[in-house]
């Protein structure tokens, strides 16, 4: 079905989004990507650099005529999240995506599609690649590691780019351009206990949590969607309260920026208490599922007994625990006082891990304000530290303020109004972008985001748009031919 993925228009960007998923390419483990990269460039005879971390800048001269234009630095990252739903069989690190056509829509079977942000790295592909479009000197940037901490962006040398301009194409609105976004932090808590035998006369039980949404961390935040890691909780938290529910181990969730779909807990319980525990745990499930009915109407939540666990955790450990967990803030912190309708911080609880003596927390805390995403990630350290985690910050990331007096923000917008005779959006998003980090490095770099539409992002759900693709593909073009002289 990767065949017909080649055929579909724009054919010079599909091919080579196409030939991009054929390598395995999740975050940090990005070999195979980064030589597919040089391979590419050093084919087409451009200058092709791969720096000390693994991003690679390949350099196409000016168009015969545009010579006399602005560089512009085209950007995009050649990680993937990596997502799969629990049924499908897959190794991101040996296979390449599944992908199929649905309509007007490209998705992956069971898996993330990649789309983020492969599609901005194929159109970049096809620039470079093509003898027909015109365009400026171009420095084609891939970074490394976007979805798992930026470190592509944060070690690139200041000195490699000699842009001026940067389109980075790793937006999945197609009705917006970029002009901000949030910065970010990752806490990780980490607790070791005492293992303690099981009570006597117990019955062991699985809950398991599944068929949520999921999403972006940061673009989805604000929808009230369902967090398996806190979900989980709420019933842990009923049932030890009421009926000493004492836990062998959890599992729930994944990757920082990615909503936890499920969680797995191993459980025991009195086996005098069995049957009201499982009558009032249901009951509760029962009220959980009509609460998320109209925004999570797949949710399932199942309860089933299993053979005997050998441990569960310290009965102090685990009350402190469940106890921080319910504190420790996620989702919305805080709205945006100047742009409306904007998450300015959250926080997205993202990983839980309990098991073997050990207990790991992991957390993404976003914001476009620096202050802001201090005060949250402070008040989330601390609901931690009281029950005598230890609390790591690390990862962190700046935002991107927005400049309304961009110059290739107005070019882009009046070629937006002009190509489909209506307002662009122009907009700054919860999200994180590498235009944060590039700016530190090169502050007087003028620098835009935009890209086609692309839904479901960092989950198996993820889906790009065909007719979208080709509305994208063409302003790309139209900005290339657009760019302002230098000097000018």
């Amino acid at each position: 079905m990767n065949q017909d993925i080649k055929n579909i228009e724009p054919v010079e960007v599909w091919s080579h989004f196409a030939a991009l998923n054929s390598v395995p390419r999740p975050s940090k483990k990005e070999e195979k990507i980064i030589q597919f990269m040089v391979d590419f460039g050093k084919k087409l005879n451009l200058e092709t650099i791969t720096d000390a971390v693994g991003n690679v800048i390949i350099k196409k001269p000016a168009s015969r005529g545009m010579e006399s234009k602005k560089t512009i630095v085209m950007q995009g990252h050649l990680d993937m999240v990596h997502q799969k739903n629990t049924n499908t069989r897959f190794d991101f690190e040996k296979e390449g995506i599944n992908m199929f056509v649905d309509g007007d829509w490209v998705k992956a079977k069971g898996t993330t599609l990649g789309a983020d942000n492969g599609l901005g790295v194929a159109a970049i592909m096809a620039v470079l690649s093509s003898k027909t479009i015109q365009h400026p000197a171009i420095e084609a940037l891939f970074t490394i590691d976007e979805e798992t901490g930026m470190t592509g962006a944060m070690n690139l040398d200041s000195s490699i780019l000699t842009g001026e301009i940067l389109l980075n194409l790793d937006t999945e609105e197609d009705d917006e351009i970029g002009i901000g976004c949030a910065g970010g932090l990752d806490i990780t808590a980490t607790k070791t206990y005492e293992e303690v035998e099981i009570p006597e006369n117990t019955t062991a039980f699985s809950i398991t949590i599944t068929g949520l949404t999921g999403g972006h961390s940061g673009m989805d935040i604000h929808k009230g969607l369902g967090n398996a890691n806190k979900i989980m909780n709420r019933l842990l938290f009923d049932s030890f309260t009421n009926f000493g529910l004492r836990i062998a181990e959890i599992n729930g969730g994944s990757l920082r920026n990615a909503i936890p779909r499920e969680s797995f807990a191993k459980v025991v319980v009195n086996s005098i208490l069995r049957a009201s525990f499982l009558s009032e745990t249901n009951e509760l499930i029962s009220q959980i599922k009509n609460e998320f009915s109209t925004i999570e109407p797949n949710l399932s939540i199942k309860i089933e007994e299993i053979p005997q666990q050998k441990n569960v955790v310290d009965l102090s450990v685990q009350e402190t625990f469940l106890r921080a967990m319910y504190a420790a803030l996620n989702g919305v912190y805080k709205m945006s006082p100047d742009v409306e309708g904007l998450v300015e911080t959250s926080n997205n609880i993202a990983k839980v891990d309990l098991k073997n003596g050990k207990i790991l927390i992991g957390c993404l805390t976003r914001s476009s304000s620096e202050s802001s995403k201090l005060d949250l990630a402070n008040s989330i350290r601390s609901s931690f530290e009281l029950a005598g985690f230890e609390v790591e910050f690390s990862g962190t990331y700046p935002g991107w303020l927005p400049n309304m007096n961009s110059e290739i923000l107005q070019i882009v917008s009046n070629i937006y109004r002009k190509l489909f005779e209506t307002e662009p959006k122009i907009m700054a998003c919860h999200a994180g972008l590498e235009c944060g980090i590039l700016g530190q490095n090169y502050p007087k770099m003028d620098m835009i985001s935009f890209g086609p539409n692309i839904k479901g992002a960092h989950s198996p759900d993820e889906r790009a748009q065909i007719s979208s693709t080709q509305k994208f593909w063409k302003l790309l073009q139209e900005i290339l031919k657009n760019i302002p002289e230098k000097n000018a």
